[in-house]
């Protein structure tokens, strides 16, 4: 499994309202996509970082996402490039 970490610096101070009204936008783009397992959209708490922890079946599927077209497009939405890091993900706890 692979894990990419995207995020933005944001210019003003995003509101958890304003987030969820933005995330909830664009999480339709991303149901059903091949080879993401899941997508965790994240504010931090004083608003100035937002961005997404996705969760890939492999590599190449992150990949056929990160494109220059996709690059632009999040780059309009939140006015400021993203920064993305790939990690892998070799043990997994989870308590739901």
């Amino acid at each position: 499994m692979i894990v990419t970490h995207v995020k933005f610096a944001l210019s003003k101070p995003m509101t958890l309202e304003e987030a969820k009204t933005k995330f909830e936008g664009t999480a339709p783009k991303y149901r059903g996509r091949e080879g993401l397992l899941r997508k965790t959209y994240l504010l931090s708490e004083d608003g100035l970082t937002a961005g997404a922890v996705y969760f890939w079946g492999d590599r190449a599927a992150a990949e056929r996402l990160y494109t220059e077209a996709w690059r632009e497009t999040v780059t309009q939405v939140y006015g400021v490039a993203p920064e993305i890091s790939f990690y892998h993900a070799p043990v997994t706890v989870e308590n739901a």
